[in-house]
């Protein structure tokens, strides 16, 4: 330990040549906001120099160019880009991202321990730091079948791991409320460590109630004013901008250099083609300054708010003795990363060559039991009929009602009203259970779309204006072995295979970037008028929620609340 601080102290000092040494440009001090003219030194893993000149064993012009923080995605899934961490780490840190803070929710869901451990060991091979949250819900809900249960006595053997930093968000909102024995164990366990929050709608006493249980961030603001109210209370609000949930605009507002110290930024779930066509976390930076928010605060945001939120003291700011996560622009508006430093090391496809492989798991995890078209009847209701309502950029859904025609004496799919139906087939190999029912907003006219991501629990959800069609798509989902797929007029027209736990893609994630291109063409013939069609069905399963009501039983009011 000696002889590196002695190196890291005699390079500062000028004394002997940094290992790198950016030169000619200028840095974004998050602290006072000035763009400083300066060079960078580099020894090993940190910055060892700023604010002077020094002469480097690999020097590196940037003039003209800007040097930010490495950015911080504070809550993702990283299985919602359909592919491994390894491609992960290779699609999206030349975009900037320098840490990624995740929950293997998704995965964790389908296979419990072993997919958590594939977690692990893939992050301690990445070049990004890719940090983990241990999978608070799992299942996230009785009412539905996951393909595991992870009560706290499975989580705390991987509690001490070094990539681990808490426990991942805590969606069962009513059971820490209502002092669900399950959920206060797991709470006391992570006392003293990170306790990520999941509470959409939730305000007031209630509340306050959850975070006196230690819960300190929230992704799942989407207004300005529930947001005003988590902070007031100390939460740390995560700004989340994925390819369904976008919630960006909405929160601008508060994206003030005043409020920047308790913001920060992430995903949550976004796609290879999303990240291709638009960017990453750079997106939203410069999404934010073309509409006005002043650059300090996003990308405070973007990185010392973040690193500070979860604990990450060794990163987030361009000054001697912090972590060389380093990202060189163009501009602070245009946000270009044109080089990027991770733990002082420039990203290139030579570094990302030396990562050792981690072996793929969950090949065989989708076992449904294949179906025919009738197993997609609705029989008759002489009343209303409960409808899921799609709402285009957001994962909260209404609960509608219609009368709906028949045909015989089964309900029928109403086109002229866009209501189409759903169903959800356990794919676990556990009951085989199978519900049907009604979705609105698709836009379908024909066809399906079926796939095995469908959170939390992932079982096969199917949407289709045809029985037929349905019954087709589920059944190829078990010959690829998870994954997506369109069909019209009984022909597979579309589909991408995500063998790894019916959530991943073995496939490089440029194959995985073209593929969703094709997919979402296939499905813009059926008729949709969703921007991603593949993530909103992958997001029906969710419980509908129009007007949060808890019971004194701990559960959603079930004159409000409706599964499919």
């Amino acid at each position: 330990m000696s002889q590196r601080l002695e190196k890291l102290i005699d390079q500062g000092t000028g004394r002997e040549p940094a290992d790198i040494v950016l030169k000619n440009g200028r840095f974004f001090d998050l602290v006072t906001g000035e763009l400083v003219e300066s060079d960078i030194a580099i020894c090993g893993e940190r910055i060892v120099g700023t604010c002077g000149d020094y002469a480097g064993k690999t020097e590196i012009d940037i003039t003209g160019r800007i040097v930010v923080p490495g950015f911080i995605d504070t809550h993702l899934h990283i299985e919602s880009s359909l592919v491994t961490p390894h491609e992960f780490d290779r699609c999206v840190l030349p975009y900037g991202v320098t840490t990624a803070i995740c929950d293997p929710h998704e995965i964790a869901n389908v296979l419990g321990e072993e997919g958590i451990r594939f977690f692990l060991d893939s992050a301690e091979q990445t070049i990004m730091d890719i940090r983990v949250q241990l999978s608070s819900c799992v299942p996230a809900t009785h009412l539905e079948t996951a393909g595991a249960d992870l009560p706290i006595e499975k989580l705390l053997p991987s509690r001490n791991h070094p990539k681990v930093i808490g426990l991942a968000e805590f969606m069962n909102f009513p059971g820490v409320i209502h002092k669900d024995p399950g959920c206060l164990a797991k709470l006391d366990a992570f006392w003293d460590d990170h306790i990520d929050g999941h509470a959409p709608l939730l305000r007031g006493n209630d509340l306050n109630g959850y975070l006196a249980a230690g819960i300190r961030t929230d992704h799942e603001c989407t207004t300005a004013e529930e947001a005003l109210e988590k902070i007031r209370k100390g939460m740390h609000i995560l700004v989340r901008e994925g390819s369904v949930s976008k919630d960006l605009a909405a929160l601008m507002p508060i994206l003030t250099e005043r409020l920047s110290p308790f913001l920060a930024l992430c995903t949550d779930d976004r796609n290879p083609l999303d990240i291709a066509e638009q960017g990453h976390l750079d997106y939203m930076i410069r999404t934010a300054i073309e509409n006005g928010v002043d650059p300090i605060a996003v990308y405070r945001a973007a990185s010392i708010s973040a690193a500070r939120a979860f604990g990450l003291r060794d990163r987030g700011l361009v000054a001697p003795g912090w972590r060389a996560d380093l990202v060189v622009i163009d501009s602070l508006e245009n946000c270009k990363a044109e080089m990027v430093f991770a733990a002082g090391r420039r990203v290139t496809d030579d570094l990302f060559a030396t990562r050792r492989p981690v072996a793929p798991v969950g090949l065989d995890s989708v076992k449904a039991r294949p179906v025919q078209a009738m197993h997609f009847g609705v029989p008759v209701n002489e009343g209303e009929v409960p409808v899921i309502g799609v709402m285009p950029g957001k994962i909260i859904t209404e609960h509608r009602r219609y009368r709906l025609p028949a045909s015989g004496n089964q309900t029928s799919v109403d086109l002229d009203r866009d209501i189409i139906k759903v169903a959800v087939i356990e794919r676990h190999g556990r009951n085989g259970n199978h519900a049907n029912g009604f979705v609105q907003g698709f836009g379908l006219k024909k066809g399906a779309i079926a796939s095995t991501v469908g959170h939390d629990s992932h079982n096969i959800c199917v949407v289709g204006v045809s029985e037929d069609d349905m019954a087709l798509a589920a059944n190829r989902l078990g010959e690829i072995k998870g994954g997506f797929v369109v069909v019209e007029d009984g022909k597979v027209t579309g589909e991408i295979a995500l063998p790894v736990a019916g959530l991943m893609s073995l496939e490089p994630y440029e194959v995985v970037r073209d593929t969703l291109h094709d997919l979402r063409k296939a499905a813009y013939a059926l008729g949709t008028t969703l921007e991603e069609p593949f993530l909103q069905v992958a997001f029906l399963p969710l419980p509908v929620i129009p007007h949060l009501k808890i019971s004194d039983k701990g559960m959603v009011d079930v004159d409000r609340f409706e599964l499919i």
